[in-house]
């Protein structure tokens, strides 16, 4: 009698683990802590080619298709953070996946070589796109994503794309990275942060002082929220004390992303 009860037993918790391993498999969620950065983080951004562990920053944001496995576990083995940029609002003609973009999705030129404005209306024909994408990044094992060119609403794509076809899109990629356990910055789009505020885990901004609107970014700040912040143009001098007082990481890049930075 005790042998069947055991075998039951047994049998019981073979079917329980069986369940729960199909349904972690087939889940949307991965189980991984969300990375959660802090406002005051310093970082680097480097988009020109494979990453240089040289910068003695506790954040890295690199190219997500330009990194291997390999390089994100050696910054990793260093102390770091690693944030995967992925271009998720326009087409580039450099990347491996470009002939999977049907040409209806495909708008205007956007100044930027080889790239195009997308329809981000088409979410049929772009979330798994970017789930792919988002997939790649998870399975190398980065920490964040930093989704770029994510206001094409306010731009000349080639497409009537409006304030809220972007908020649906925008929400998309949120979902999509953390269905996967990955952190999301919202990048630039600054009329949108007061909808968009509780998706998005951190910022990234271009040039607020530049065009004097750093100001707009407090309430990530204020929801605890890191806002990783460049400018190109302006010195140093111009921007910093500004920024220390607002609690940006901020940083002087030059256009080309490379590994030179000035960080305040």
């Amino acid at each position: 009698m005790r042998r069947t009860t055991l075998a039951y037993a047994a049998l019981l918790a073979a079917l329980v683990a069986s369940t729960l391993t199909g349904c972690a498999r087939d889940g949307d969620t991965d189980s991984r802590t969300l990375w959660k950065p802090r406002p005051g983080l310093a970082w680097q951004w480097q988009l020109d080619g494979r990453a240089d562990p040289s910068a003695d920053v506790p954040v890295y944001d690199i190219d997500g298709f330009e990194n291997s496995a390999a390089d994100v576990a050696r910054l990793h083995r260093d102390g770091r953070k690693v944030i995967c940029y992925i271009n998720v609002g326009a087409w580039e003609d450099f990347r491996p996946d470009k002939d999977a973009f049907p040409r209806s999705v495909l708008g205007e030129r956007n100044g930027w070589a080889g790239e195009r404005w997308l329809d981000i209306r088409r979410l049929d024909v772009l979330r798994p796109l970017m789930e792919r994408r988002f997939d790649m990044c998870r399975d190398k094992g980065f920490d964040a994503v930093e989704p770029d060119l994510v206001e094409g609403y306010g731009n000349e794509t080639g497409f009537p794309l409006t304030a809220r076809d972007q908020l649906t899109y925008n929400r998309m990629i949120a979902d999509i990275a953390h269905e996967r356990g990955l952190s999301v910055g919202l990048k630039n789009d600054l009329p949108q942060i007061p909808q968009l505020l509780a998706d998005f885990d951190f910022a990234v901004n271009e040039e607020c002082a530049q065009y004097e609107e750093c100001a707009r970014l407090t309430p990530f700040i204020e929801a605890g929220k890191a806002v990783f912040h460049v400018e190109y143009t302006e010195p140093r001098s111009s921007f910093c004390a500004e920024s220390r007082r607002l609690k940006l990481s901020s940083m002087v890049k030059r256009l080309e992303l490379g590994v030179w930075r000035q960080p305040c």
